[in-house]
């Protein structure tokens, strides 16, 4: 029960149907919303927010491996599951439950058609990224071995922005869009099939929703951990302060002894460290936490499972309220300090954290 921990990770569903709402509203009516619940829906719970996701009724999930699909079909998941990069050995289980499958090179499509099961397949393409995908140039290629296989039902062409977010790179972005199009009208041309498109995911439906085509897919700003002030961070992480001590002019705190104070502190010890998802470089001054109203600096190395707060300037006990991040500490914010991603942050909090949907 979450009254038995100490720290946990809070999640509002209501912050989710509201985000959910923002992107719909640039979207047409009929455009398919696919939910990226990959990485254990980076990192909030992966069953539990697809089945919030699936309550406020979008049409697929979009997973990383078939593990993942798995698991979200035995915990109840009844919707459509794609399976971004399923690899040849695990063909037995996506058959079995349901999955349908992202395909990006021949070797899987053919060992797919192999095995003359009706299967669902969504065909990626490469625009510029140079990750997983076709090139233009397979597409001939591609028809023909779809001949041969006439249980592999294409549903989707897709492809993957790869800077969506940066301004600065919008001529790229343009660049992989016109690529893109070029593959779905060739495909269109060849394939007998009634196939949606998908290219755009969280910043590219906020900065080019004329190019959402009839579907998009959606991850980190469902959780609205991007910066945008008309979607709302939906998690926070809080602990509490485990004790508190007054140290010396000239004494040390943590491993390394990298600091030093300079005069008679108070500090308090948090049950929060780097194996729980607290990054290293937050450590000797970078990060704060909130305790009492006041942003306290983290002071000294961050060790494994602890980390230390300079508390002098408060009157917080132990076992007074820690926040992390939350309504007061964004995860982007975070983020630049340190000059990382929310993704990377997010996704690293491990999962002995107790988590509760509210």
């Amino acid at each position: 029960m979450s009254n038995l921990h100490e720290t946990i990770l809070y999640v509002k569903e209501k912050s989710i149907t509201k985000n959910l709402e923002f992107f719909k509203k640039k979207l047409d009516k009929k455009t398919k919303v696919i939910a990226v619940v990959k990485a254990y829906a980076y990192g909030l719970g992966d069953i539990n927010i697809s089945k919030i996701l699936e309550f406020l009724k979008v049409d697929a999930f979009w997973v990383a491996d078939f593990e993942e699909g798995i698991s979200l079909r035995k915990n109840g998941i009844k919707s459509v599951i794609i399976v971004a990069n399923p690899g040849v050995k695990s063909t037995s289980e996506i058959i079995k439950y349901n999955l349908e499958v992202t395909i990006y090179n021949l070797r899987i499509l053919k060992k797919l058609g192999n095995l003359k099961k009706p299967l669902n397949i969504h065909l990626k393409f490469n625009t510029g990224m140079n990750r997983f995908g076709f090139s233009f140039s397979d597409i001939d290629l591609i028809i023909q071995t779809l001949e041969e296989f006439p249980l592999l039902n294409v549903v989707s062409i897709c492809s993957h922005l790869a800077s969506s977010d940066k301004e600065n790179n919008d001529d790229f972005s343009i660049l992989q869009f016109d690529k893109f199009s070029k593959i779905c009208k060739k495909i269109d041309a060849k394939l007998d099939a009634s196939t949606y498109k998908h290219i755009l995911n969280t910043n590219g439906i906020i900065r080019f929703a004329d190019q959402q085509y009839n579907a998009v897919r959606i991850g980190i700003g469902l959780f609205g951990i991007i910066d945008n002030q008309e979607i709302k961070q939906v998690c926070k992480l809080k602990t509490i302060i485990t004790q508190v001590r007054n140290i010396s002019r000239n004494e040390f705190v943590g491993y390394g002894l990298k600091f030093k104070a300079n005069k008679n502190l108070r500090i308090g010890i948090v049950p929060f460290g780097y194996a729980d998802g607290l990054d290293r470089r937050l450590g000797n001054g970078v990060g704060n936490l909130y305790v009492n109203n006041t942003f306290c600096e983290i002071i000294g190395e961050i060790s494994m499972d602890s980390c230390a707060i300079n508390l002098t300037n408060t009157n917080a006990e132990e076992g007074e309220d820690v926040e992390i991040f939350g309504e007061n500490i964004l995860i982007t914010t975070i983020c630049r300090k340190i000059e990382t991603t929310p993704y990377e942050f997010i996704s690293k909090i491990n999962r002995r954290i107790k988590r509760v949907y509210i």
